[in-house]
């Protein structure tokens, strides 16, 4: 059996009371307090995650950006130094080798944070079409991540002399006074839960200081250290995309409902071909949510049905599902057959373990954005 690889503060995972599973070759704190209560800190106040287990890559050297723009799905010209932006990498068949943010530090270099399991593929991928000058780095266990969420966020970030002002996307570097003496950061303010946010990256070997100092600061504001539960009902409420679950090397942007974070006037881009002509002639299925409106609980995996009795024509699969703790409901993600001619508002249902679970169809998000 493979040893799972552990992040840089994984001793105050333990000693904080954590329960831990595998997440993408990692061992991940899933909670603490329990999933509930830290959805409900970040939706009303704030948490912590740490991410550190997402990738880091550094592609520098004379044209990075105009590279990088050539091979990414979304159009890098289109924001400034400083600013980040949500992009793909994708395969030539048109399908997601990962879903990853890309930051423009400038013309000659470009920071990316891939999902974890997917940063070998995504660096092999440029490595392989990257010409002479150009560096590609893998800095995974360079830099932690860690997800500071909620609408109390800013007041944490100010407080402790870090860019609490900047807007949704961009970036700026900065220095946190921890136990340990001064440390470098970057600030970005984004995200994975659909409420006001940070990602703030410390050197690996300070992450555990800087989670210390951030720790405390959210815990005085009532705020509370959140896992991969509270993080996955958070993203699902907001239907953000999950790579293996709503994208993939066989699920596309189109399909996703991710053709925003593709810039269709590019001359290149890995996929374009594909993409392009999926674009014209439409999706054989597109992704959305569904509400339950009986009693239970949707789940990845679950076979959707048309809503024509027993025995309903299979129209498609849910790729995500939980337990809503703002709606109270089940809720879920699926790519649906487009010849089903199913749209919104429409009731199908869902199988269940053998039970039929009526929802209705609805267009993400579940609740309302805050970022």
């Amino acid at each position: 059996m493979t040893e799972l690889l552990a992040g840089p503060i994984a001793d105050r995972h333990a000693a904080l009371g954590a329960s831990f599973a595998e997440f993408g070759g990692w061992n991940m704190p899933v909670s603490y307090s329990g999933t509930v209560a830290e959805h409900a800190a970040v939706r009303e106040a704030v948490g912590i995650f740490d991410v550190s287990h997402l990738g880091k890559a550094l592609v520098s050297g004379p044209g990075a950006a105009a590279f990088v723009n050539s091979t990414l799905t979304n159009d890098l010209g289109k924001i400034a130094p400083g600013k980040a932006q949500y992009t793909l990498c994708c395969n030539d068949s048109g399908g997601v080798v990962d879903d990853l943010i890309a930051y423009l530090v400038g013309d000659d270099e470009v920071f990316l944070v891939p999902n974890a399991a997917n940063t070998a593929a995504v660096i092999a991928q440029l490595a392989a079409v990257a010409p002479e000058g150009i560096s590609i780095i893998d800095q995974h266990r360079d830099l932690g991540v860690l997800a500071v969420q909620g609408p109390k966020s800013p007041e944490i970030l100010a407080a402790l002399g870090l860019p609490a002002d900047i807007e949704y996307m961009a970036f700026a570097d900065a220095e946190l006074t921890t136990a340990d003496g001064v440390a470098p950061v970057r600030v970005c303010r984004t995200g994975y839960t659909g409420e006001r946010g940070y990602e703030i990256l410390p050197r690996w070997s300070e992450a555990g200081a800087v989670f210390d100092v951030l720790l405390e600061a959210i815990t005085a504001a009532g705020g509370l250290p959140a896992g991969l539960g509270a993080r996955d009902t958070l993203r699902t409420e907001m239907g953000y995309a999950l790579h293996g679950h709503e994208l993939g090397p066989d699920i596309t942007p189109v399909q996703a409902r991710s053709s925003w974070a593709v810039g269709w006037d590019k001359p290149s881009f890995f996929g374009r071909d594909a993409l392009l002509a999926e674009k014209e002639s439409g999706p054989a299925r597109r992704l959305y949510g569904l509400k339950a409106t009986g009693r239970g609980v949707p789940r990845a995996g679950c076979v959707v049905r048309s809503a024509d009795g027993a025995g309903g024509q299979e129209i498609g699969m849910c790729t995500s599902g939980t337990f809503s703790p703002t709606l109270k409901q089940g809720i879920a993600l699926a790519l649906l057959d487009t010849v089903s001619g199913v749209r919104k508002g429409d009731e199908v249902v869902v199988d269940v373990r053998g039970r039929e679970l009526p929802c209705e169809v609805v267009i993400p998000p579940f609740v309302p954005s805050h970022v």
